[in-house]
């Protein structure tokens, strides 16, 4: 959230006209294959944000709230998980949660909350999902302005229930107050065991709270650059102690990650060097982003700067927000993803191998279409199954106020859809989207599952303040075209000898149209957390010639002719146990 009160009305206006008067402006040029239809309302789901505002324009109240799906119960259909806040102490009487959403199998869900104990009131900004435990059962990590929390999975009770409990103490976690945003799971030391890695934002208190302004009369949210920033945290996963219990250590300063500097947003695993060790991806708010190299020995190696991914091209630290990674372009390299301020737009930063990256958005509609918005979540997922991964960015301002200063920026802002059109191109088709797709709201986080087994990607994004919007992705009546709908292969994994979901995995999936490559990982986007299943795009074909799964302990399973149409459940070392044709 840079410094927003420093851009002049002049410089806005002058790169709203650029902005406006391009030939990328509005650009269609490429039809959105399916449509993306707002279904909130008919699956059951009532939730709106409390950010806890009062007038007082704490700066937490900008942030959130994280969104997460999470297949909490096994049953092969993933169910929602949205984080929220409280009011804030002496102010308001409102008692909010966050809440739990059941997938009832049928496009509609039941709120469970109460029933599985996650009724439990904080001041919630982001979410991480993971098996840290390896007993099959997914368990939630909840950031927090204040006190985190960890939500241990207690699988079903004899009444066939699941529960979550609180172990945030019998963890080793308690006493540990932070503004925290993002987090992920990641076995940084490949020892089968996920550790968790957390971001966190600015030194900030009610009591530290500084009075700032936008026209010199009223109070607005104050910018990062007014607080200290802090270091990231990571926690090391020891096992079971002597009492069962699975402890966490913090390794922050051992593993070299202890930059008392960074104020992060985003988080992200990846492996842009190929080397088989998950390395780290931060997104940081008027810093320099970081990108931590996995040295393989429980350490870390900061490779932002010579990697050409800290700054901008003219050597700016803008507001980083939201983080991806993918293999876009079918190079066998992974790229970034990073949202940015209004007046910054996106960064895309392409993978060149060799440890170095150019930011391919100032070049592209990706870079011309985001200048005037201000993104937070956003993520790669392949929306028209055609085998190119694309791009969704969820926009929003932090002020409502904004439009005093710049005229041509809005509160409200539509998200952004760029279809992949292949060889590093891409083409904004949000308006062909669907009309409720790209209506204008203050969005934040952002995920994407197969909600209605169907094997296309659906879309959960969060508004501040606001009520949240599950968006189903509808394929278009291809039929009346002559031209069936395109095909998909999911692939979900069951680690053995590595984590049990198999995170930091590594899927090649080849057919005559290429190969495919995607990392299984937690986190990314912004305060959230994705399905835990990857899905491949086939377009027109029926099968897969092959797939690969490379586990983080160096186990390599394949499978040959895979059908599309299916999720294909692979057990490491077993190859292929189960498969489940969608609709079923």
């Amino acid at each position: 959230m840079t410094t927003y009160f420093a851009i002049s009305r002049s410089l806005a206006i002058l790169t709203s006209f650029l902005f406006l008067f391009s030939p990328f402006a509005n650009a269609q040029s490429a039809e959105a294959s399916v449509t993306f239809q707002d279904v909130t309302a008919k699956s059951g789901i009532h939730f709106v944000h409390n950010n806890g505002a009062f007038g007082k324009k704490f700066l937490p109240e900008t942030v959130g709230p994280g969104v997460a799906f999470i297949d909490y119960d096994n049953d092969g259909w993933p169910d929602i998980f949205l984080v929220n806040g409280t009011d804030w102490p002496g102010h308001g009487e409102k008692h909010t949660t966050p809440k739990l959403y059941h997938n009832n199998h049928d496009g509609t869900f039941t709120d469970v909350t109460h029933k599985a104990g996650l009724d439990v009131e904080m001041y919630g900004i982001g979410v991480a999902v993971g098996d840290y435990d390896n007993d099959g059962y997914d368990d939630l990590f909840v950031t927090a302005y204040g006190q985190s929390r960890l939500f241990h999975n207690n699988g079903p009770d004899k009444a066939g229930n699941v529960t979550f409990t609180d172990v945030t103490q019998k963890a080793g976690m308690s006493g540990v107050k932070e503004f925290s945003t993002s987090a992920a799971w990641v076995d940084y030391d490949k020892d089968g065991k996920l550790d968790l890695v957390v971001g966190n934002y600015v030194q900030w208190s009610p009591v530290t709270d500084l009075y700032c302004t936008m026209d010199g009369k009223s109070k607005s949210y104050c910018t990062p650059e007014s607080y200290k920033g802090t270091s990231v945290r990571l926690w090391h996963n020891n096992g079971k102690d002597g009492g069962g219990n699975v402890t966490f250590s913090d390794v922050t300063q051992k593993a070299g990650l202890g930059e008392p500097t960074s104020k992060t947003l985003g988080v992200a695993m990846l492996d842009y060097d190929n080397d088989g060790w998950p390395d780290l991806l931060f997104s940081n708010d008027t810093q320099p982003n970081k990108l931590y190299r996995n040295n393989g020995n429980g350490t870390f190696t900061e490779k932002a700067v010579v990697a050409g991914v800290a700054f901008s091209e003219d050597g700016v630290a803008r507001a980083g927000m939201g983080v991806d990674t993918a293999d876009y372009d079918r190079s066998g390299n992974t790229s970034l993803l990073i949202t940015n301020f209004s007046n910054q737009m996106l960064s895309l930063y392409h993978n060149e191998g060799r440890g170095l990256f150019v930011d391919e958005a100032p070049r592209s509609e990706v870079g011309r279409a985001s200048l005037l918005t201000l993104g937070f979540g956003c993520f790669f997922f392949d929306y028209d199954l055609d085998g190119w991964p694309d791009i969704l960015v969820a926009n929003g301002h932090i002020d409502p106020d904004i439009q005093k200063v710049q005229v041509n920026v809005k509160f409200a802002e539509p998200p952004h859809l760029f279809r992949n059109l292949g060889k590093g191109k891409f083409a904004e088709v949000t308006k062909s989207a669907g009309a409720e797709f790209a209506a204008a709201r203050v969005g934040r986080s952002a995920a994407y599952a197969d909600v209605f087994n169907d094997g296309r990607l659906d879309v959960l994004l969060s508004t501040n303040g606001g009520a949240v919007h599950l968006f189903r992705n509808m394929a278009r009546n291809a039929a009346a075209k002559g031209v069936a709908a395109n095909k998909s292969l999911r692939v979900k994994l069951v680690g053995t000898k590595s984590n049990r979901d198999g995170i930091g995995s590594v899927v090649r999936v080849t057919s005559p149209d290429g190969t495919q490559t995607q990392m299984l990982k937690s986190g990314s986007s912004y305060l959230a957390a994705n399905e835990l299943v990857l899905t491949f795009g086939l377009g027109q074909l029926s099968k897969a010639d092959a797939v690969e799964i490379r586990w983080p302990s160096g186990q390599v399973d394949r499978l040959s002719n895979v059908n599309a149409g299916q999720t294909v459940v692979v057990t490491e070392g077993r190859g292929a146990m189960a498969a489940r044709v969608f609709g079923k």
